[in-house]
């Protein structure tokens, strides 16, 4: 370890010339979409025996992924201390309340004057390590702020690291324990900081238009400009949806204009917000519902009870509103909203609603003509701002005697006095934002949420359960009382999926399988709404032993891949969103690991029924673009389900009118299994320009021409590649009792001279079939789509995935010869190694290759055996000019493909010939150096364990 310290030291402060190490070497650490200072500190966090942290400012919204990581640290009885102070009174007193319950973190309190230290020690082994800079330990400055921040690693006997070390000693020297007193006196004298941002102007910012609002706008003008008569807009809950239809409204200019919701209190609601946008006289505005009929206004707000009233639509003719908008559109397949859209005719219809996906199957899109005009999906607004941030926290259900609460628990086990107490001190250490908790608990059957809402009452936390047996009057009442404080929780089974709106919940709490993604985000997104004070809202998922666990990391990340390989890392390495947070504990991740492993991600059911919802979204059959577009299922599944050669094939399995030659499948075949990944533009790109050709030629210029806008790298050998992919000649190699060539078709693509392209004489015959031609097109335009993921410049891109097929055509060999490639090939001057980090079994023949991360930088590698050092291959792979080309993966199960690592360099005084395996048969180990240092992310997907 000394040596790599020394050299990663070196290489950052003397010479890059020294071999760096991404986990060791100086770094200058700041937010950007890669990486954010919080996500360093919680690694270091993981990986060391104790830390010392001095940070001035503290905010509570950084508190719950902190604390995440601090309960899995007491399991392994680490511990910290935190050194803060009360200068500018910025930390508020509830900050110290949060702190005091971690039981493996010390706070103390620095008397120095004008306290305003921004350091972070951590003690591994056998150095330490200090990040230090511009960041205080808020969630502004370790998410989202342009901060700076020097992380270094040293020795400890470092002479940078003694001063830092004595500095930390002196001020915990001068600094004092918290104390109960103390923050009495604190909490007593606190004065709030002055915030700029005064409520009034909060306000009047909601009012006008947002980015993503605009963006819809824009386009309901381009629906209205194509004479569409219908459109709909997906809004999530909160990101303004009403104050979109204000501004769409006001943009109309209707002569009558009618709003349609369910209920009066939205009714009455909305009415305010248009005329906040729209204006003019009060009286112009009325309602339609209950005893209140103000027909003749303007702009009338009804409710659909009344509206739908038989002696209501008789007095108001089919054209007596030019503009209708239809709030909760989701609701619209209803037979009352049905009568309602069946008597008028307006001359436009909008719908809105923040719930399309209906789990009823009602088909919501064609009702409004399939015209969808904008989405604003959960995910966005919160990377725009629009909500409040959240911090989801996943952690282990109740547990007792090795019983995990699972699908069939019985509910005196999930309504016993033990998980009631385990719940409320969960509830407790994660807390909430605000002057009291305000939550809403999801939980599985009806009895067990009566149950613990009496079980939570008794023990001074006031709750109350809601199903759909209560009525509409009973839901409005409690909610007012839990907004007035009268109660802190809901407890609910699936009621408030939609349609609610309490702007001051601040917890939302998980008691149960997720059962879709659809309905994990609808409860997710409750109290994400904008409310006085309220800096984020906290979202605990007590996760058993369920079988959908798997769900939870696809619906957080809104996951369409379907590979497991990437939700694993999804787990792993949890993501941001905005300012909000993903965590798991590692028990909850162990779970949902598991759950996985036994789940089929991209079955063919899985498939049909991604399928259907997509069409039902379109109104017409869905093409890969559509997946790449709108689906919830990447064009990419469909390429590697071994069970279907192409699209096409799949759309023939789903019942559709599809006609293709056997010629044309197997060319599908290929474009699809070969090309659509989008891992080289060279074909994809030619092709494409040859089917946009009037007579299927272009020239050779023209083509170096699209390759140069494309920044792709251009040079005879990849050229040649580019004939021998296309003419068939790379996959003419066996592959069972066929070739690979022989399952294509066998039928070259193009002819190519020296002047020009081509598409040959079977691809033309091909494209007189308009759907081949159709689907052809998909396939390219997909493919290029996906290519916007990689770099052109260059053979492969780093920390991108690879097979050994796909190495074999970017490096531009002449044949596919991956099948008996195993762990590497020595070519001309460059030689691919693959490197499976963890074996599967110990008897398996590679398992006696023991790959090693010696030293977080550089691999122990060996060649085949028998080699010895005289070998010819041995000789030519240690030649100087040879390029070695690193692709590793963490195991065989993540399956075929490789990690991209980049450029290695065989370190010459570690080459030896040793005796490996159970027969002791002569290999040449050596160690690889990462010419480009691994990055922690890449790091810690390999080799952490």
């Amino acid at each position: 370890m000394n040596k790599t310290l020394k050299d990663a030291i070196l290489n950052g402060f003397y010479d890059d010339n020294y071999p760096g190490h991404e986990l060791l070497g100086p770094q200058l650490l700041a937010n950007n979409s890669d990486n954010k200072i919080w996500s360093t500190l919680r690694d270091e966090l993981l990986k060391c025996k104790s830390f010392t942290w001095a940070v001035a400012f503290i905010t509570q919204d950084m508190l719950v992924p902190f604390k995440v990581v601090m309960a899995d640290l007491a399991k392994k009885n680490v511990t910290g201390t935190i050194i803060t102070g009360d200068y500018l009174g910025f930390n508020n007193p509830r900050v110290f309340d949060e702190l005091k319950k971690i039981s493996n973190l010390k706070i103390k309190i620095a008397s120095e004057a004008g306290f305003h230290a921004k350091g972070y020690l951590f003690e591994h082994e056998d150095y330490q390590t200090v990040i230090i800079g511009s960041a205080n330990f808020t969630r502004s400055a370790l998410i989202s702020n342009y901060e700076w921040s020097l992380k270094i690693s040293s020795n400890k006997e470092a002479a940078l690291t003694k001063q830092f070390s004595d500095q930390i000693k002196g001020l915990e020297e001068n600094s004092f324990d918290l104390t109960d007193e103390w923050l009495k006196n604190y909490r007593k004298n606190w004065v709030k900081p002055v915030n700029n941002h005064s409520e009034k102007n909060i306000i009047s910012e909601k009012i006008k238009p947002n980015q993503m609002q605009q963006d819809a706008l824009k386009n309901l003008q381009g629906l209205l400009a194509e004479k569409q008569t219908k459109g709909l807009i997906v809004s999530a809950t909160g990101t303004g949806k009403t104050y979109l239809g204000a501004f769409a409204v006001k943009a109309y200019k209707p002569k009558r204009f009618l709003y349609v919701v369910h209920r009066r209190q939205i009714a009455e609601k909305s009415l305010q917000s248009f005329y906040q946008v729209i204006g003019g006289k009060q009286s112009d505005y009325g309602i339609l519902s209950g005893n209140k009929h103000d027909v003749n206004k303007k702009y009338l707000f009804a409710t659909v009870q009344t509206l739908s009233q038989d002696k209501i639509l008789e007095q108001l003719p089919a054209d007596y509103f030019d503009y209708i908008l239809i709030d909760e559109a989701h609701r619209a397949a209803a037979p009352s909203y049905q009568k309602i859209l069946c008597h008028f005719k307006p001359k436009f219809l909008l719908g809105m609603t923040a719930t399309p996906e209906r789990m009823d199957e009602q088909d919501v899109y064609k009702i409004f003509d399939y015209n969808l005009a904008y989405e604003i999906r959960l995910r966005d607004a919160l990377e725009e701002k629009i909500l409040t941030p959240f911090h989801y926290v996943g952690i282990q259900d109740y547990e007792e005697n090795g019983e995990i609460i699972d699908d069939t628990t019985d509910l005196r086990y999930l309504t016993a006095d033990k998980r009631v107490q385990y719940i409320l001190k969960e509830l407790n250490y994660y807390g909430y934002s605000g002057d009291r908790p305000r939550g809403l608990i999801f939980c599985s059957r009806q009895d067990e949420a009566r149950e613990l809402a009496e079980k939570l009452t008794a023990t001074s936390h006031p709750a109350v359960a809601l199903t759909n047996e209560d009525s509409e009057d009973k839901r409005g009442k409690t909610v007012t009382e839990l907004e007035a404080g009268k109660i802190e929780y809901i407890v609910t089974v699936d009621l408030f999926n939609e349609g609610v709106d309490i702007p001051s919940l601040n917890q939302i709490v998980m008691l149960r399988n997720t059962q879709s993604s659809i309905v994990f985000i609808q409860q997710l997104g409750r109290g994400l709404r904008k409310y006085p004070n309220k800096q984020f809202v906290t979202v605990l998922d007590f996760i058993g032993n369920y079988k959908n666990n798997y769900l939870i990391p696809i619906a957080l990340n809104n996951d369409t891949s379907r590979d497991k390989d990437r939700v694993r890392r999804e787990i792993q390495i949890p993501d941001f969103v905005g300012l909000s947070t993903i965590n798991f504990s590692q028990i909850a991740s162990e779970r949902i690991l598991h759950s996985l492993d036994q789940v089929k991600l991209d079955s063919m059911r899985e498939l049909r029924i991604s399928y259907k919802e997509l069409k039902q979204k379109l109104g017409r059959v869905p093409l890969l673009l559509d997946f790449y577009n709108y689906g919830s299922t990447s064009p990419l599944v469909f390429a590697k389900n071994h069970a279907l050669a192409h699209y096409g094939d799949f759309l023939q399995k789903m019942g559709e009118s599809v006609e293709l030659t056997k010629k044309q499948s197997q060319i599908l075949s290929f474009v699809t299994k070969e090309l659509l990944s989008g891992k080289r533009v060279h074909e994809l790109l030619l092709l494409k320009m040859l089917l946009n050709s009037d007579n299927r030629k272009i020239s050779f210029d023209e083509y170096i021409e699209q390759l140069n806008k494309h920044h792709a790298y251009v040079d005879k050998d990849v050229l040649n590649s580019v004939d021998d992919i296309l003419t068939l000649s790379f996959f003419d190699v066996k592959s069972g009792k066929t070739t690979k060539k022989e399952q294509y078709g066998g039928s070259s693509l193009i002819n190519h001279d020296l002047l020009t392209y081509e598409f040959s004489p079977v691809m033309r015959n091909c494209l007189k079939n308009t759907a081949f031609k159709k689907l052809l097109m998909d396939v390219l335009e997909t493919g290029l789509l996906l290519n916007q993921d990689y770099q052109n410049d260059q053979q492969f891109t780093i920390y991108k995935q690879y097979d050994r097929k796909d190495v074999c055509r970017l490096l531009n060999w002449p044949l596919d010869v991956s099948a008996p490639m195993y762990g590497y090939r020595v070519g001309e001057n460059v030689t691919p190694i693959f490197i499976t980090y963890k074996k599967d079994s110990e008897e398996k023949r590679n398992a006696v290759y023991d790959n090693q991360l010696s030293d977080g930088r550089s691999l122990r590698w060996y060649t085949r055996a028998p080699r010895h050092l005289s070998s010819d291959e041995v000789q030519r792979l240690l030649k100087p000019d040879m390029k070695l080309q690193l692709f590793v993966k963490r195991s065989d199960a993540v399956g075929k493909e490789f990690f991209y690592l980049g450029e290695g360099k065989v370190l010459q005084d570690t080459v030896k010939e040793e005796k490996i395996g159970p027969k002791k048969k002569s290999a040449v180990g050596m160690n690889l150096l990462l010419k480009r240092p691994l990055a922690p992310s890449m790091y810690k997907i390999l080799f952490d364990n």
